[in-house]
């Protein structure tokens, strides 16, 4: 049982859990950003359009009284496509440059000599 609960808080407290974690919190709250963004600039832009802020009430037709809507499908869609979009060239997009400029190498510009390089240089410079 000890060794069950051992192996049980490496995996809780392991650096992937906690990576996970603190990524589902920032879609979270990158979701609410980009759904406030359509709900309150993309639609009211679309009513400008369209003449309602919304495709809730677009339908296909009407049979026995029940109405066969797809507005809001088409509603839902435009917020997925929406954050989509801005989760790729606002995270994807950035952590792929990252990661290609991690892989050739150039993370950190080369240091150049120093200040005790420099100084033995100079020391040795004046000496001839």
């Amino acid at each position: 049982m000890k060794k069950l609960m051992q192996e049980f808080k490496e995996f809780a407290m392991g650096g992937n859990l906690v990576e996970i974690a603190v990524g589902l919190v920032m879609a979270l709250a990158l979701t609410a950003l980009i759904g406030a963004l359509v709900d309150t600039v993309l639609m009211p832009i679309v009513g400008i359009i369209f003449g309602e802020p919304t495709f809730d009430q677009v339908m296909i037709l009407t049979i026995n009284e029940s109405e066969i809507r797809f507005g809001s499908f088409i509603t839902a869609l435009v917020t997925f496509l929406s954050i989509a979009f801005a989760v790729y060239f606002f995270v994807v997009k950035p952590y792929n440059a990252y990661k290609a400029r991690v892989a050739a190498g150039d993370e950190e510009p080369a240091a150049g000599p120093s200040e005790i390089d420099l100084l033995t240089e100079i020391r040795d410079s004046l000496a001839k």
